[in-house]
Formats: structure tokens, sequence, C-alpha cells
């Protein structure tokens, strides 16, 4: 397929604003994994190939475990998972197919006790997120498999 959009060069203003969710998010205090983790599972969700390249990517640059990354589909049957990623995973699937629904307040009970306000407003912030670049992707048509990770000191460096 060839992409459609090119959203850096045609709307440079809206591209620097969501690499400005990016950057709070980065620095938000949650777990890098656990961003990782809800990225690549909302990828999963809205097929969005791209992102799923992309956080597959991150994700075993930081170290992560294969077997976690195979199994995130069926993460609810997997025992691979922390009762907080349990949790995360759950709020995601909410948020994700917010049609299907809302977001049930059985969902909301399942993942307070894991975290706090600031934390869980992060949370949602970092869905949503995920959720505009996954229909932005997919939309424009953003080509996989062309994205490298960033090496630790390259990201620590532009923040």
């Amino acid at each position: 397929m060839e992409e459609r959009l090119h959203y850096l060069t045609a709307a440079p203003g809206a591209y620097k604003a969501m690499l400005g969710l990016e950057h709070y998010l980065h620095e938000c205090g949650l777990e890098e994994s656990l961003l990782h983790l809800i990225k690549l599972r909302t990828s999963q969700i809205n097929s969005c190939a791209y992102c799923l390249d992309m956080h597959w990517k991150d994700l075993r640059a930081i170290g992560e475990n294969e077997q976690r990354l195979y199994s995130l589909d069926a993460w609810r049957e997997c025992p691979y998972y922390t009762d907080r990623e349990r949790a995360a995973l759950a709020w995601t699937e909410a948020v994700t197919l917010i049609t299907n629904g809302h977001v049930p307040d059985s969902v909301y009970e399942e993942v307070r006790p894991h975290f706090n306000e600031k934390e869980l407003s992060d949370l949602t912030l970092a869905i949503a997120t995920i959720n505009a670049w996954n229909r932005l992707s997919i939309a424009g048509r953003t080509t996989p498999g062309t994205y490298q990770p960033a090496k630790k000191h390259e990201l620590k460096k532009s923040a």
C-alpha cells in the first residue's frame, strides 16, 4: 500500500502537539514497559500495522520477554502479567472499545486498587493518545517496518 498522508509535512503543528502528549506520558511516572504494553494491546485491537511494529520493537528494545509479547492478545488466560498490568489491560480494552457499552463500572473497580487518580488519568490519556496515533497511521497508511526504536541514551538527550 502506498502512504496517503504525511502528517509531519502536511500538518506539522498537529504532529508536534501529538508529540507533546508523548513527551508528557514519557515523564508522567507510569512504567515504560506498561505504557508500551497498553500501546501494543490497543494497536492489536485497532489492527494498526505500523504501531504494532513500533511497540513490539520498543518493548524488545527495553528487554521485554517475547513470551509476554506473543501472548498479549490472550492476556486473560496467561500467567505472565502482574495484577497491575492486568488491570491496565482491562482498562485499555474498555476505553479502546468504548462503543461496546462505554467503560463499565466493573472495569473501573478492577483498576482502582492498582492505580491512584493521577496514574489512572495518565493511563487513560495514554490509551486515548495511542488510539489517536492508530487512527492517524491507519488513515494515512503509514508504512510498517520502517520504525527503529531510539537507543536509551538518545531518549535521555531529547527529553
